[in-house]
């Protein structure tokens, strides 16, 4: 809504003001090295929060073999569960892999779920073998078209992945203003005249 059009262009005019003031070496008073390498990083904190969210909580949880098919199976409908396809290139014949995402909207086994979306797979023991996908079907184009599901290496589902559900990437707005606040308060002290 309109507050989080305010709050996004906030923080965008916080981020391009102290980038300024960093290429500029002038903040409330003359950046020493240090200072213009702390506000960089208050820069990247404040543009790039996700990027440190990532360092803290993995975005996804990984399931591979029958842990994936379970954890297709229990994911509530409306989900995103994307999948790593391993299969033959049709023409090269190089292994390859490519993500594709299913949103599951009925409930099922793993096995239902999956060939819901026209995803035929079989279980052999720790891996999930993967059929050629019919036309039609969601993703034949994608895959049915790119892989080859006859040769000796078999198309498979090596890895379901489903987000975590991890807190907001707006937090690491607080230790990148408090950072800022810092150098405020450093500067402020030996502030003798004004940089114009």
């Amino acid at each position: 809504g309109p507050a989080k059009a305010v709050f996004v262009f906030v923080v965008s005019l916080i981020a391009m003001l102290t980038f300024a003031a960093v290429t500029q070496g002038y903040f409330i008073a003359k950046n020493r090295k240090w200072e213009a390498v702390v506000m960089m990083l208050v820069v990247f904190m404040l543009f790039r929060p996700d990027f440190f969210l990532d360092q803290w909580q993995d975005k996804y949880t990984d399931y591979s073999g029958p842990a994936a098919l379970s954890a297709i199976e229990s994911v509530p409908n409306g989900t995103n569960v994307r999948l790593i396809v391993s299969a033959p290139d049709f023409d090269t014949a190089i292994v390859k892999e490519k993500t594709i995402v299913i949103t599951p909207e009925t409930e099922g086994s793993g096995i239902d779920r999956l060939d819901a979306f026209g995803l035929t797979v079989m279980e052999d023991g720790d891996m999930l073998l993967l059929d050629e996908p019919f036309p039609g079907t969601p993703f034949f184009e994608s895959l049915g078209n790119e892989y080859d599901f006859y040769g000796d290496v078999p198309a498979q589902i090596v890895m379901a992945q489903i987000e975590n559900d991890r807190m907001p990437k707006e937090v690491f707005f607080i230790p990148a203003l408090l950072l800022l606040l810092m150098i405020v308060g450093l500067q402020s002290r030996r502030m003798t005249q004004a940089p114009f």
